[in-house]
């Protein structure tokens, strides 16, 4: 057999392999039928492919643009070298390969789901939605694409118009459980509860994370409260909105909160300039700006990476670390003048735990400013059908003294809006 005849050979046995999904094998083929016959354009872009799968990025886009030179009207190769450039976080060249993609092959539909995605990591919510709807009137059936542009459309703040296409993703998908939990978020606001509950459990049964589901349902049936907020919960739900955070809370929220407590915090610290705060839950940065008007270094803890991320273009931190603030004042070994909580407790129940780990950083004379939402004084903590936490003034004040601190500044103001009503918290300033 000639050399050509075993290139052809090895390329066909990687193509029976790729179709089979044994992806490590089938790359190996393609390797060999290379290594025998180096520049053949759909060799190259069968490895790229592979590679792909395989998640070796960089590897992909060698091989993939091998092939662009020899062969620049390859629609699916073009939409491969989006798909590597999407993953290693080059959105906007991943953006213009798609597009080229689709100046080949208008109807290709891998590249309009991509691209889709890859808007709306850019932010480009109305763009993705045109391209969605694009990819749907070519495969109505597609039900991926259907809870993508659900997603879409309550990234566009249109929550009422996802449930349809939330719906047609479960007609088509049943078995999706981030399509039936948002379908029950959607309905939990529009007062549905019952068929919100429904949704949950549908959820749940097709292998949704069991603690985040009883969570929702126990804001939403007001049973047992649980001591604390999902981990992944609150993770997932400040690195989505990180990008967004500080236009919607600020902007379309009228929150107010790190303002009124940093001005007690400086209020309490008495024209001194005090030398290291820690800011718990410290998202994209709001404190940081002003507590650099009298403290001279600030770290930051938060679970969320993306928010970290947003704050550290402050320049104004000294160390961002991402980590449960309990666990961080648990584990830490360094001491604060200031720590600094504001609309953080909002996702913690039971304030115990962390008010004894402030302990751990604060000297005395040290400085603990927090703020909650405000909740009647018959009762500790609830958890709101907002999925946070409210916490009563007599629950604070006696955590307080069980925990060695002397109350200086409390008052009962408003923290931000809700659909235009004010929603109150309580900011309170301790000392040990």
């Amino acid at each position: 057999m000639d050399t050509f005849e075993r290139a052809k050979a090895a390329f066909l046995q990687g193509v029976q392999h790729s179709e089979a999904g044994r992806n490590a094998e089938a790359e190996a083929c393609f390797e060999a039928s290379l290594a025998l016959w180096p520049e053949r354009s759909s060799t190259l872009f069968n490895l790229g492919a592979m590679r792909v799968r395989l998640g070796q990025y960089d590897a992909a886009l060698a091989v993939l643009d091998r092939s662009l030179v020899l062969d620049a009207e390859q629609a699916d190769a073009w939409c491969q070298r989006g798909i590597a450039l999407a993953a290693l976080e080059r959105s906007a060249d991943a953006v213009a390969s798609f597009e080229r993609a689709l100046k080949l092959d208008a109807s290709c539909v891998p590249a309009l789901f991509h691209l889709g995605c890859t808007l709306n990591e850019l932010q480009r919510h109305a763009d993705a939605r045109v391209v969605f709807e694009r990819l749907l009137q070519l495969q109505p059936q597609h039900a991926e694409a259907w809870f993508r542009h659900g997603q879409t459309l309550q990234l566009l703040d249109r929550h009422a118009d996802a449930l349809p296409s939330y719906e047609r993703a479960l007609a088509l998908d049943p078995a999706n459980p981030q399509a039936w939990l948002n379908r029950a978020g959607i309905l939990k606001d529009a007062g549905r509860s019952a068929d919100a509950t429904a949704a949950y459990r549908a959820a749940l049964a097709h292998g949704a994370d069991a603690e985040q589901v009883q969570f929702h349902l126990a804001a939403l049936q007001g049973s047992s409260t649980p001591q604390q907020a999902p981990r992944a919960y609150v993770q997932e739900l400040f690195d989505d909105y990180a990008a967004r955070f500080e236009q919607h809370l600020v902007g379309a929220l009228n929150y107010r909160g790190h303002r009124v407590l940093v001005e007690m915090l400086q209020r309490a610290a008495a024209g001194r300039r005090l030398q290291q705060a820690l800011d718990l839950g410290c998202g994209t940065g709001l404190c940081g700006p002003l507590l650099k008007a009298f403290v001279a270094q600030i770290d930051g803890v938060d679970l969320s990476t993306q928010m970290l991320a947003q704050a550290h273009k402050l320049g104004i931190y000294r160390k961002l670390v991402a980590a449960d603030i309990t666990e961080h004042l648990q584990a830490g070994g360094a001491r604060y003048d200031v720590v600094i909580a504001a609309d953080v407790f909002t996702y913690i129940g039971d304030l115990g735990r962390v008010f004894a780990a402030v302990q751990r950083v604060l000297p005395a004379g040290g400085l603990f400013g927090l703020s909650v939402e405000a909740a009647p004084d018959d009762t500790d903590f609830r958890l709101q059908g907002s999925l946070r936490y409210a916490h009563s003034r007599r629950y604070v004040e006696r955590l307080a003294q069980r925990h060695g601190y002397v109350l200086l500044q409390s008052v009962q103001q408003p923290l931000r809006e809700d659909q235009r009503r004010p929603i109150d918290a309580l900011y309170v300033v301790l000392t040990r």
